[in-house]
């Protein structure tokens, strides 16, 4: 099983601040299509991700155990 973690507005779009599937062997930009088709999270691609806690690129690849934070960018003065 894997462990996302959705921060700012994300959480309120995809009703929970965590959830956990089975993703692993997958990529990161699988995991976006996955998660925009099932919660409909229409802007995942445009969001930075990290997988334990370290930035990951959309080709990287989650492993069984991994969690995984999508982080909206942020704006302000």
């Amino acid at each position: 099983m894997n462990k996302l973690l959705f921060f700012a507005h994300l959480k309120d779009e995809a009703g929970a601040e965590t959830l956990s599937i089975d993703v692993s062997g997958k990529t990161i930009a699988e995991l976006k299509t996955i998660v925009s088709e099932q919660h409909g999270l229409t802007k995942i691609d445009s969001v930075m991700t990290a997988i334990n806690e370290e930035f990951a690129e959309d080709d990287d690849i989650i492993q069984q155990g991994d969690t995984i934070a999508f982080i909206p960018s942020v704006s302000g003065g």
